[in-house]
């Protein structure tokens, strides 16, 4: 007997349901990475729709609403890109135990997906080395190929410690002081033989203060000495000096973790080339493939809205999937089951994409830029 619209939902729901709290833990990292895919609730044409029962409807409408919130994430050129990046360092880190790790940091613009990425990349790391070696250690001990921490702006070395504790819920992370703290947090790293430690939120941290310095120094300490390769995500990283020399000790000190990290970045979508054009097109057609709307056609999203969506999104995938999300959420509620530019007009997207917006629609419409594979820019006169 197949599952209801509803069963379906809930069950992904269920092994789905994750924030920051949960993703710091182990046991909501485990429910991230073994998560089964969505089922894509089945296109219904209008006159089948008409045959449902209010109660149908109302489950068919749940089941659609939950999955375009969740359509992503998407295998872009720049997700593509980034992967190839991080299995390159990764896999050269499987040196022996005296040997210092290369660190790596992604420091890109809010909006660029750098999370999502990092998420999808740790998800099928955690999935290879469990394929690989097996759900315990030689020792009997839970395998957990990955730990994230995130940071606020408070973060000192003792709760970064006491973070990396919480994510393996070891019964020492209530009470200690910052060197049994850290030593709980190595003895953890070599039990449950994780490979990858990611920092996320990077940017929250004030770096020229004490907590600064002492989570930099940090950071040092589990290159030497945590047989992990470190993966920190923020904003603005290097205007925060974490790969420039400097000309104080404090500088010094931030940037000798930069000596041992490669900066990655994340880009918007570029259709000033044939090749962005081509992966702006290809983004665009994924995201048309997975869109459940009665009155979908092909062409809906990749041709009758490239240069508009690209305008209101100005080439950010988080401000774009936010924007197409919100409109598929309209178009069911609504019952107008499309997505046009007379119903996304009506539909709010982030602060900083509205402010740019008028300055990419202007030159998409004079022509001086085209957003499709093959069209002709206009020459400025």
């Amino acid at each position: 007997m197949s599952k209801t619209p509803r069963a379906l939902t809930e069950e992904a729901d269920l092994r789905t349901r994750l924030d920051h709290l949960t993703l710091s833990r182990k046991e909501g990292f485990d429910r991230f990475a073994n998560a089964p895919r969505r089922v894509r609730p089945e296109l219904l044409s209008r006159r089948q729709l008409k045959k449902l029962g209010d109660e149908a409807l109302t489950e068919y409408n749940r089941a659609r609403r939950k999955w375009h919130a969740n359509l992503g994430p998407l295998d872009t050129p720049q997700m593509q890109a980034l992967h190839e990046d991080l299995w390159d360092i990764f896999d050269s880190n499987d040196q022996d135990g005296d040997k210092v790790k290369g660190g790596i940091a992604l420091d890109a613009f809010p909006g660029l997906g750098k999370t999502t990425a990092v998420l999808a990349f740790a998800r099928k790391l955690h999935r290879r080395i469990i394929k690989e070696e097996g759900k315990y250690t030689d020792d009997g001990h839970e395998r957990w190929p990955v730990c994230r921490v995130g940071l606020t702006s408070n973060t000192g070395m003792r709760d970064f410690n006491r973070a990396i504790l919480e994510y393996f819920s070891h019964p020492g992370r209530h009470r200690g002081t910052t060197a049994e703290f850290g030593y709980r947090a190595l003895d953890s790293v070599l039990s449950a033989e994780t490979k990858l430690l990611i920092v996320d939120d990077l940017h929250f941290l004030k770096w020229r203060n004490k907590s600064g310095i002492e989570v930099s120094n940090h950071f040092k300490y589990i290159a030497n000495e945590f047989p992990v390769t470190l993966l920190m995500v923020g904003v603005g990283l290097e205007n925060r000096g974490l790969f420039s020399e400097g000309a104080s000790y404090e500088d010094a000190v931030l940037a000798q973790t930069g000596r041992r990290t490669t900066r990655l970045g994340m880009e918007p979508f570029d259709i000033k080339t044939e090749k962005g054009r081509r992966g702006w097109r290809d983004t665009l057609l994924a995201i048309e493939e997975r869109v459940v709307l009665s009155d979908g056609h092909p062409g809906m999203i990749a041709d009758d809205l490239s240069d508009y969506l690209f305008a209101r999104s100005t080439g950010h995938i988080g401000s774009l999937m936010t924007l197409v999300n919100r409109g598929c959420q309209r178009a069911v509620r609504t019952g107008i089951e499309r997505l046009d530019t007379q119903l996304l007009d009506r539909v709010k997207n982030d602060a900083a994409s509205e402010r740019a917006r008028r300055e990419w629609q202007d030159a998409l419409e004079a022509g001086r830029l085209v957003s499709r594979p093959g069209q002709q820019r206009k020459k400025a006169s």
